[in-house]
């Protein structure tokens, strides 16, 4: 069986302090991701809607214009400022996710956006599963209000290293999605996200370490940093899982970069141990990869 990791590489999460300003988002950005760079990181995370508040009312405010692509400066600030960072940084940039809006069909995504060393654009995923729930007491909220859900997912194969895996937040609960990317090859699965104080508590932590546990492989939970005076107060706690559901690393609430270095050695130390791969009774159960709608990049 071929390495899924090729060779050893550093990972980056950036667990940034937004703001109102997106002007001032795109700069901080900037300067945080020129900072993981600095360190080695060569695959760098942004959060979920790092470009702007996070909530409803914001997301028709904060939108951009990705189509047709490249979009013009004007109407997609976010995805220039993005192709240059990933360019100064010689890194692959997955750019959390920002509000996009879709011109012909006037719909609104939650959209991420993925860029390589050369500041080409990689790979587009858009939000699968809406973040809808209500829990009484505590928190309710319903992205489906304003958002549309994106129909595929999202694997990209990076020439130096292997396949990774992009999804957002909500889609991490839906274990079908995690399945289909690492058994068509990922070595690692990115969530951009933003739990809330609520379900952060309750499962955050939890769906980093199944979801690395399931699928022997890493798994990278990106959050924005927690700002008790925003509308919609971010758990925090970025984190890095290893293949065997060990936490790497991992930040409390306040903005930071949490760093790992990845080995496919881990990953076949690990399967080897565990041999699920070929223990999987597909005579008994479905492969759910067979037919899956999966969006290959290069």
């Amino acid at each position: 069986m071929a390495r899924l990791l090729k060779q050893p590489v550093k990972l980056a999460l950036i667990q940034l302090a937004t703001t109102a300003d997106k002007a001032h988002n795109l700069s901080h950005a900037r300067s945080k991701v020129l900072e993981a760079s600095r360190a080695g990181a060569r695959i760098i995370v942004l959060p979920e809607c790092f470009n702007s508040p996070y909530g409803t009312k914001y997301f028709p405010k904060y939108a951009e214009t990705l189509l047709p692509s490249p979009p013009s400066k004007e109407k997609s600030p976010s995805f220039h400022a993005l192709s240059d960072m990933a360019r100064e940084a010689q890194s692959y940039l997955i750019g959390g996710s920002i509000p996009e809006y879709e011109e012909d069909t006037k719909e609104l995504f939650n959209t991420s956006l993925t860029f390589g060393p050369s500041g080409d654009l990689l790979a587009t995923h858009r939000k699968v599963h809406l973040f809808d729930i209500d829990i009484p007491g505590k928190i309710r909220f319903k992205e489906s209000e304003v958002l549309s859900p994106g129909n595929k997912i999202t694997l990209l194969d990076l020439p130096d290293y292997g396949k990774v895996a992009i999804a957002i937040c909500y889609d991490i609960r839906f274990p079908e999605l995690a399945t289909i990317a690492a058994r068509k090859g990922a070595f690692l699965l990115l969530y951009p996200g933003a739990f809330n104080l609520t379900t952060g508590a309750l499962h955050w932590e939890l769906q980093a370490r199944a979801r690395a546990m399931d699928n022997q492989v890493y798994v990278g939970l990106c959050s924005p940093a927690r700002d008790m005076d925003a509308d919609y107060n971010a758990w925090g706690h970025s984190m890095i899982v290893d293949p065997n559901a060990a936490i790497i690393e991992q930040l409390d609430e306040k903005e930071g970069i949490v760093y790992a270095e990845l080995n496919g050695d881990k990953i076949e130390e690990v399967r080897k141990g565990i041999p699920i791969y070929g223990q999987r009774r597909f005579d008994v159960y479905p492969d759910v990869s067979k037919d899956a709608k999966v969006g290959e990049a290069e």
